[in-house]
């Protein structure tokens, strides 16, 4: 029953062994050749697990997983209302809801992540909302040879700025300074399409002000990233490490011109170098770290994974460390305690992605098949077959379709952040999955995208791409314009 919808197409594969079962599951994850017609169990994005609530409003990136048991339908709505938290400076009279800040981005989870999807750019029109759900990356070059150890070891992923620290926080608590506020400028840069259409690309310029504790460092490097949609996280991290390896071609030995690399990183969890799979630049292994991550760098939280209660705090901010703290020791000495914190990641693992719409139109499927054969499936992998999730069977062997590779692209110098983060250079990026993009405006109120939403709609976040993904830049700009609707309509139908 664990397979859920997944199981007639499966259960051959996995009464089979070794390279048997190999075999069928690289069957079920080969492109297609008929594009005619939606492939077996595509309506179903997430498998089993995909969502079986509503699609058409605002909750839609909202719902558990469509196969989750009953008896831990509880747990995912604990783990909702500790997302949605607000979390206040200590002391306070709820030891168990203290320890905000004392620098921080944001009160909750759900502030970033707006309704478990997408963020956006600060003062963005038409959106409504005063999140800040755009934060700034921070680091510099390593100047010791301890720094270059620890970066060649794969213990960190960057050099902190020596003041500000990995990342800028732009709110504080009450009696402390926020570090700064990010300042973006836009300027418009015509691009020349098929049949006389011009779009129009913005091109962000940053800089940050109203610096709180002195200059940056000379060679401070910057990298504004909007907060990325929660679907389907838990399927990603259930891949098994050789699907994804499988994909990589760091050499590009076939000479496809797409070599995709993978993102080795530090896991605390299991205290060993292994596979990054999220953020931007894949620089997280597992979805407890990003969330113990963010709690840290983002509220000022402590857990038992990352037990700093200052957050983000250097050692150039003395009041900061200084600052009372909500660790608490019923809840191992940290403000976020052990209990919680799975639930918020148990939720983390379990939005569910929303079933496709409309996968069978025929200019949808026009659309696929163009998608295909400009390249765009050369990153953005359609397909592939979850292992074993520990712990949660309703996730494990479920075909699932995110349309990435979890791999590391050179996408060129227009969306170059010029900020190394771990093996990712400073052009580097993931393949950011698909999969419920065209439900952005129905959930967030905005179309914006790459990561750090300069896109305004697909057809921006494709002009954008240069590097590996420049030949399917160049050929998405040759389409005519019925072509390049087909193939933004089947982009929106994930």
């Amino acid at each position: 029953m664990a397979l859920g919808a997944g199981f007639p197409l499966l259960a051959g594969v996995w009464e089979s062994h070794g390279a048997d079962a190999d075999a069928g599951v690289a069957g079920l994850i080969a492109p297609t050749k008929d594009y005619s017609r939606p492939e077996e169990g595509e309506d179903k994005p997430g498998g089993g697990a995909t969502s079986r609530g509503s699609a058409d409003n605002a909750d839609a990136f909202s719902h558990s997983s469509g196969n989750l048991d009953v008896k831990r339908e509880l747990d995912f709505k604990i783990g909702n209302a500790m997302f949605r938290k607000n979390w206040v400076s200590a002391p306070s009279s709820t030891d168990a809801s203290d320890g905000l800040g004392p620098l921080f981005n944001s009160r909750a989870c759900q502030n970033c992540h707006l309704k478990d999807g997408r963020g956006h750019p600060p003062f963005t029109e038409g959106v409504h909302d005063d999140s800040h759900s755009m934060l700034v990356r921070l680091s510099v070059p390593p100047a010791t040879e301890a720094e270059k150890a620890k970066l060649a070891s794969h213990s960190v992923n960057s050099t902190p700025e020596p003041t500000y620290g990995g990342q800028l926080q732009d709110l504080s608590i009450q009696g402390f300074k926020a570090e700064g506020q990010l300042k973006i400028d836009y300027k418009e840069e015509p691009v020349k399409l098929a049949g006389g259409e011009v779009a129009h690309l913005r091109v962000p310029g940053y800089s940050i002000v109203d610096l709180g504790y002195g200059p940056l460092a000379p060679n401070t490097m910057i990298s504004p990233r909007i907060a990325p949609p929660m679907i389907g996280l838990g399927l990603l991290e259930a891949v098994p490490e050789k699907q994804i390896l499988g994909n990589a071609d760091r050499d590009d030995s076939d000479h496809d011109g797409i070599s995709g690399k993978p993102n080795h990183v530090w896991s605390r969890e299991e205290e060993k170098v292994t596979l990054g799979r999220f953020g931007w630049k894949a620089g997280v292994p597992t979805i407890a770290e990003q969330a113990a991550a963010a709690a840290n760098g983002d509220i000022g939280l402590s857990t038992s994974l990352i037990p700093a209660p200052s957050g983000d705090c250097t050692e150039k901010q003395k009041e900061c460390l200084d600052a009372p703290n909500g660790n608490s020791p019923q809840y191992q000495n940290v403000e976020l305690g052990d209990d919680l914190f799975k639930l918020i990641v148990f939720y983390s693992h379990n939005l569910a992605v929303p079933p496709r719409r409309k996968p069978d139109d025929p200019e949808v499927l026009k659309g696929k098949a163009l998608f295909s054969s400009i390249g765009c499936a050369s990153c953005h992998k359609p397909k592939f077959v979850t292992g074993d999730a520990p712990g949660q069977p309703h996730l494990s062997h479920q075909l699932i379709w995110p349309y990435t590779d979890l791999l590391l692209h050179d996408l060129g110098d227009g969306l170059a952040d010029n900020r190394p983060d771990g093996e990712a250079s400073g052009s580097e990026w993931r393949t950011a999955p698909l999969w419920g993009i065209g439900l952005t405006q129905t959930v967030n109120g905005h179309t914006l995208f790459l990561h750090d939403g300069r896109a305004r709609n697909v057809a921006e976040a494709i002009l954008w791409h240069g590097g590996e993904g420049q030949a399917s830049r160049d050929a998405f700009a040759k389409l005519s314009k019925q072509d390049r609707e087909r193939l933004i309509a089947f982009v929106n139908s994930l």
